[in-house]
């Protein structure tokens, strides 16, 4: 291991609290191509049992840490090859911690545009500025020193030009010193001000910043997003503000000596003019841009926790369910699809308008109940979906059989009715039926629907396409396959799309995948994928764990149980008494007590595995097919409706988290309108953030604070309910 590799050890083990042991094995893990799912599952006895969060956070800061040493590397070679590098500078880069510091060290070296300063040089005036820079206290005036430096035909044509000229050259150079930028970049920072006002007379979402001033410290990141969006709207204006003349103070401190000699007060105008024209713009960029980095890195972070919950909510299975799309002038259209998710029946009817006829629309849609044995509505939340929810609510009370509705979330569903992916399944139907099938099956199995679309487009976040999108869908797209791997996937009914997001498979793979299934038949055995086309040995190590064959030729394809550990699996079932059939008939509920008996070290020894990896294959047996959002609350479902009127403070009603962001929570409560509860309302105890108790799709119990039907707002809270 180099230098730069062993200091990038250091930091990690330093950042995230590791032993040195496992920053090395993990990064040969990363450097072999190894996914995050597979090192997080397959290999926690070289890992330490790091988790996925912890790996990726490791991932990410290692290829910051190494964009930091190959940048560290360029920049000393640069200033070698100018003949300007000094033990000090060496150093300095050396102990640069950040990508900004490193920039400040080269800024001197850097080749620079055409400034006020370097046309000074060209002049000859450089000289003059070392001069006035010693600032002798027993030299000449500096005016006497200037007279000395006219020349016509250099364009210095008096005094007060040659000074001016000496001045830029001064000021870029105190505005390219790195340690004098460190120190005012901190004190802005540290204390300066998002000062913000409105560009425009007229009302606005914005209002609430057309005169606005918060400590850019404390100002939190859903804030700067939103006043972010405001400029760019043209609402808004921001400026950063901070004590000029404290900065500038500090400038002269440090430029000036203690006596006055006779060119220190040209220093002080050089130092006023370095602050006000080079460093301050440029540094409200800078920590604008860190600010709004941070804001979008925190943002993010929501996001990805919102995802998780929304993509982890449990399956309805083994239910037949409709899915009502609503809308106004083109009707609403219906999708009924059975307990695999296969489309029975479609239709459209007309029932959230005046003029329609809702008696014909009730008759169409108590059919279709019936006819398919309807057990679940799925209504889409967009539009129209008051009107259809009342509709809806006041049709099941005729049905003489137990029929439930949900609202479910329907963002983005139309991003996939009208995606190639959507009509290459469905070519048969208009976009609009394929978005009802789509909100049926959401219900059914969210994961595997929401795979299909662009997780940007799935709605649990904020302000999400004001940010990079480049990191978000990193991020995002991190998440789903965290979630999709946590899960496992039925290797004989995955779509291309959930298959995409394994662990070491592709778009392309997972394509090859489903010509390979449509060729041959169904899978059989795990070790047939080392047939599919572009899948090889390296990929099948990465995969094979978490593609599940329900009734294959070997119960352990079944499992999570990796083909590495086949092995020591069938070893420990012969060990412990046990046989194949008791496992595949769940008769092996004492295999934890037995496995005691022995010793779990000592009988991962005799097996060959390690003692995680040990207590994981006895999980993976007792359970084999889990599918761990089985275990969560069912989503509720719901018979009737209430409406906003129809409210009371301190009613206390069941709710579903929808979206949780910086400052509170929104929560479905069955009128169509989500409430809000606020950060403070969410328990007694301080917290930083609702992420910190909420997740998208928790049940909870909420009280009504307070209505107003006017704006349609409702306040919730959980305290004391």
């Amino acid at each position: 291991m180099d230098k730069n590799e062993a200091n990038i050890v250091k930091i990690l083990c330093e950042e995230l609290n590791i032993k040195n042991w496992q920053a090395e094995n993990v990064i040969g893990l990363i450097d072999d191509g190894n996914t995050i799912p597979f090192i997080a599952r397959y290999r926690k006895e070289v890992t330490g049992a790091l988790d996925d969060a912890a790996l990726r956070e490791f991932d990410k800061r290692l290829s910051y840490l190494r964009s930091l040493a190959e940048k560290r590397s360029d920049i000393h070679r640069l200033i070698s090859e100018q003949n300007k590098m000094t033990p000090e500078i060496a150093e300095a880069i050396e102990n640069a911690l950040t990508l900004t510091e490193l920039d400040d060290i080269y800024r001197p070296y850097k080749p620079k545009r055409r400034t006020r300063a370097s046309a000074a040089r060209e002049k000859g005036l450089l000289p003059l500025a070392l001069t006035i820079m010693r600032q002798d206290k027993n030299g000449k005036s500096p005016e006497e020193e200037a007279a000395l430096y006219i020349n016509e035909e250099k364009g210095v044509n008096s005094i007060e030009e040659a000074l001016n000229g000496a001045m830029d050259i001064i000021a870029e150079e105190i505005s390219d010193n790195a340690d004098f930028r460190k120190k005012l970049r901190a004190i802005t920072q540290e204390r300066g001000y998002a000062a913000v006002k409105g560009a425009k007379d007229e009302d606005s979402v914005y209002s609430m910043y057309y005169d606005f001033s918060e400590k850019l410290e404390t100002l939190p990141p859903h804030r700067l997003l939103a006043i972010n969006r405001g400029e760019k709207e043209g609402y808004l204006s921001f400026k950063l503000d901070i004590d000029e003349d404290m900065m500038i103070r500090y400038l002269i401190r440090n430029t000036t000596p203690k006596y006055e000699a006779p060119c220190t007060k040209y220093v002080k105008l050089a130092a006023e003019d370095a602050y006000k024209r080079l460093i301050a713009p440029s540094l409200a960029n800078e920590i604008r841009s860190s600010a709004t980095d941070a804001a979008e890195e925190s943002s993010i972070k929501i996001f990805n926790k919102n995802l998780k919950g929304l993509l982890m909510q449990p399956p309805v299975k083994d239910r037949v369910v409709m899915g009502f799309d609503p809308g106004y002038r083109t009707g609403c259209k219906i999708a009924v699809v059975n307990g695999t998710g296969k489309v029975l029946d479609t239709g459209v009817i007309y029932c959230t308008l005046p003029n329609h006829d809702k008696d014909k629309a009730a008759k169409i849609l108590k059919d279709m109940i019936v006819r398919n044995e309807v057990d679940i509505i799925s209504i889409g939340n967009g539009t129209a979906s008051k009107e259809s929810e009342i509709f809806v609510s006041d049709l099941i009370k005729t049905i003489g059989r137990d029929v439930r509705y949900i609202m479910t979330n329907e963002a983005g569903a139309s991003v996939y009715s009208a995606s190639e992916l959507a009509s290459e399944e469905f070519p048969e139907y208009d976009v609009a039926l394929r978005s009802a099938v789509s909100i049926a099956r959401r219900l059914q199995d969210p994961l595997a629907e929401l795979v299909k679309i662009d997780p940007k487009s799935i709605g649990v976040g904020q302000y999400q396409h004001d940010m990079n999108q480049k990191r978000l869908g990193e991020a995002l797209n991190g998440v789903v396959e965290d979630c999709v791997n946590s899960v496992g996937v039925d290797l004989n009914t995955a779509s291309p799309s959930l298959l995409s997001y394994v662990s070491g498979i592709n778009k392309t793979v997972a394509k090859n995948i489903t010509l390979y299934r449509e060729a041959n038949g169904k899978f059989t055995s795990r070790k047939q994928l080392l047939k599919v086309p572009k899948l090889g040995t390296k990929a099948f190590e990465q995969c094979a764990g978490f593609l599940r064959i329900s009734d294959g030729t070997n119960f352990l394809d079944n499992t999570s149980v990796h083909p590495e550990s086949y092995n020591a699996a069938e070893k420990l079932i012969e060990k412990l008494g046990y046989t194949a059939e008791d496992v595949k008939n769940g008769e092996i509920q004492e295999i934890k007590s037995r496995a005691r008996k022995f010793g779990i070290k000592e009988l991962g020894d005799a097996l060959g595995v390690g003692a995680l990896t040990l207590s994981d294959i006895i999980d993976s047996l007792l359970k084999p097919g889990r599918d761990p959002r089985d275990e969560l609350p069912q989503p509720v479902l719901r018979s009737d409706i209430l409406s906003i009127e129809d409210l009371r403070p301190d009613m206390v009603l069941d709710g579903v988290v929808r979206n949780v962001i910086d400052f509170g929570a929104f929560i479905d409560i069955g009128v169509h309108q989500d409430g809000l509860v606020h950060i403070s309302q969410i328990c007694d105890r301080y917290i930083k953030h609702p992420t910190d108790v909420l997740s998208v799709g928790d049940n909870i119990k909420v009280k009504i604070l307070d209505i107003d039907i006017k704006k349609n707002r409702i306040s919730l809270t959980m305290k004391n309910v």
